[in-house]
């Protein structure tokens, strides 16, 4: 139940965005993920951060990787793109994205601790 309350809320936040920097939280299994950029979305390469805490610890031996895509629909193919992230000196991880076109890109944020537990979060983003 609370999986599906920090999607909601993660939805929620993701479609009451405009172009302007990209902020989201989410919670997960006690961790709580910041996704964000620096810039404003466009399409193209996008520069995503990820910063990851468990309690007031931030962590810094995940793994982490996403899937951003965009379902097909009449007269367009299914598009998707995937990227792992690497960890910053500031303890966020990057990653690039490229979004081939505008619209609504949904995504899937996968993270894997020290303790070989996979958490997943899900929303979406409009260019």
């Amino acid at each position: 139940m609370k999986k599906f309350i920090a999607m909601l809320f993660t939805l929620f936040i993701s479609m009451t965005l405009s172009a302007d920097v990209l902020k989201m939280e989410g919670e997960v299994d006690g961790y709580k993920v910041n996704l964000y950029t620096k810039k404003s979305l466009i399409v193209g390469n996008n520069e995503f951060f990820v910063k990851i805490k468990k309690g007031d610890k931030l962590i810094k031996d995940a793994k982490v990787k996403a899937k951003f895509f965009m379902p097909e629909m009449p007269g367009m193919p299914y598009m998707e793109y995937k990227s792992k992230a690497k960890l910053q000196d500031d303890g966020s991880y990057k990653m690039l994205i490229n979004f081939s076109m505008g619209g609504t890109w949904q995504y899937k944020l996968k993270f894997k601790t020290s303790d070989d537990e996979v958490h997943k979060l899900k929303a979406s983003v409009t260019l």
